[in-house]
């Protein structure tokens, strides 16, 4: 596809001629004001920023400047975790009502079971800080910074299996293709760093015993935007970033000469062509440039005090894990990148709950306190803003056998748990209710589109206004289906 024949068809014959006209007016002025643009522009010194914003945004006064999102790819158990249900203890091992199921969609998983057994939550509940928020036993780290966070407990989503879910609060639809969150931020706000990209993502190591659902590329890919905008991923073995090396026998003054070279051929060809993605390569290999010397520099954690690394916990020192992850983070956002993304995998738990969920737990729940505490210290947060959640939450019925001591869970979209901390939202906040079995909304339902629509009112973009032209479409991250910040955590 040549983008410059697509756009000439784009272009009605009505509208040719109107642009016409208005064009040659344009011209013939910017003649008569040659002189003075040229002695102005002489006097001017303009730098250019490597991920400058769209021309009006922010739409208005962020309260936040970036966003840090800690994504439980699986669908962490609310009931297990914030959605605390204490009268299910007395009904356990009952069948779920069908008054309250309601003829839900069920997976293949739990499609054939002769019954829905009610399994309550094994694990003890308190409250905790002023706001009195319920934390389980499993998140006794994040518990400790209640008053700084906002539970919302009403989510809710379509979707009802990995692939399609996590897709569709990632990228605004369940349809592979579309831009991802992080993707629109650096499309519409750049990012205050030259050094490195203005969208970065770490997938870190699991404890459950069981191997994770598969993460796709294009979870964090740019879609129908500009490639430029796509994340890129930290990793934590090897390299950090794929071919950000030189090749044996070329050092960083030769490096120079070939990008220069290859620059001006570019250019060239962008001249002919008119193809946007040519300066978008041009970008990527001056960004790789300098993130040569930025990376090793963002990566060493030599300088770090130890009581800082003590916030994060004892696996904050080892690459891959979700703490040392979360340190990055951290790092990542006191540089200017725009978009942080981490996905911790496997909170997927059809069956061995009490194994795995905790393990899980541990992995992030000191984390995630050590990270809140540390942009706080560092008087960060509130410019910071923090999300926690997965694509769906879980049934409150067992998936498989049911005992006391061991439960599984399959999937549910008609509720689930998140939290959000920092830039834009009210700490000490629990909104929206679940009924007495964590299965239906009933108060302050929060759609996934909500959601984004909060995110990015937090980041000063109305989430109506920053769209992109694609198949005929204003393409945007929240579809054209109604969505709205929610403005009951909004601060």
């Amino acid at each position: 596809m040549n983008p410059l024949h697509e756009r000439l068809q784009q272009i009605s014959r009505r509208h040719f001629f109107k642009t016409t006209g208005l064009a040659a007016g344009r011209i013939a002025l910017a003649g008569m004001m040659l002189p003075e643009i040229g002695r102005a522009v002489a006097k001017t010194k303009v730098t250019a920023r490597a991920h400058p914003p769209l021309p009006g945004l922010p739409h208005f006064a962020p309260k936040a400047k970036r966003l840090i999102y800690l994504f439980m790819n699986g669908g962490p158990s609310q009931m297990d975790l914030l959605d605390y249900k204490p009268g299910l203890t007395k009904i356990y091992d009952t069948d779920l009502p069908d008054s309250i199921r309601m003829g839900q969609r069920l997976t293949g998983m739990t499609s054939g079971q002769s019954r829905f057994p009610i399994a309550p939550s094994k694990y003890a509940f308190k409250q905790h800080g002023k706001s009195g928020m319920w934390f389980s036993e499993l998140l006794p780290n994040t518990a400790k910074i209640a008053d700084d966070i906002t539970i919302i407990k009403s989510v809710h989503t379509e979707a009802i299996n990995h692939d399609p879910a996590v897709t569709f609060i990632q990228t605004g639809s369940q349809i592979p293709g579309k831009p991802s969150l992080g993707s629109w931020l650096s499309y519409g706000l750049g990012s205050e760093c030259d050094n490195l990209p203005a969208f970065v993502v770490m997938t870190p190591r699991w404890s459950a015993k069981r191997d994770a659902q598969a993460l796709y590329q294009r979870l964090w890919e740019a879609g129908f935007l500009p490639t430029k905008h796509a994340g890129v991923a930290l990793r934590s073995q090897g390299d950090p970033v794929l071919y950000l090396n030189d090749p044996p026998g070329v050092d960083s003054a030769g490096r120079r000469d070939m990008l220069d070279a290859l620059a001006k051929i570019n250019q060239a060809e962008y001249k002919k062509v008119g193809d946007p993605e040519i300066n978008t390569r041009i970008a990527q290999y001056e960004m790789a440039f300098r993130m040569q010397s930025s990376v090793p520099d963002l990566v060493s954690i030599s300088g770090e005090d130890k009581a800082t690394l003590d916030l994060y916990g004892p696996e904050v020192t080892s690459p891959g894990t979700f703490a040392h992850s979360a340190l990055m983070a951290r790092r990542l956002a006191e540089r200017g990148v725009r978009c942080i993304e981490i996905f911790h995998r496997e909170w997927d738990h059809h069956g061995d709950l009490e194994r795995d969920l905790p393990l899980q737990c541990r992995d992030v729940d000191q984390a995630c306190y050590g990270l809140i505490t540390d942009l706080k210290n560092r008087g960060m947060l509130d410019e910071t803003l923090v999300v926690w959640g997965g694509e769906f939450g879980r049934t409150v019925y067992c998936q498989g056998k049911l005992t006391r001591d061991s439960y599984g869970r399959d999937h549910h979209p008609r509720c689930f748990t998140m939290w959000m901390a920092g830039g834009g939202v009210k700490g000490g906040t629990v909104y929206g209710e679940t009924d007495d079995f964590s299965y239906n909304v009933v108060k302050d339902p929060v759609h996934i589109r909500d959601i984004n629509a909060t995110i990015l009112h937090c980041l000063g973009i109305d989430h109506q206004q920053l769209s992109y032209k694609f198949q005929g479409l204003d393409q945007r991250l929240t579809g054209v289906e109604e969505a709205n910040p929610i403005s009951g955590i909004l601060g």
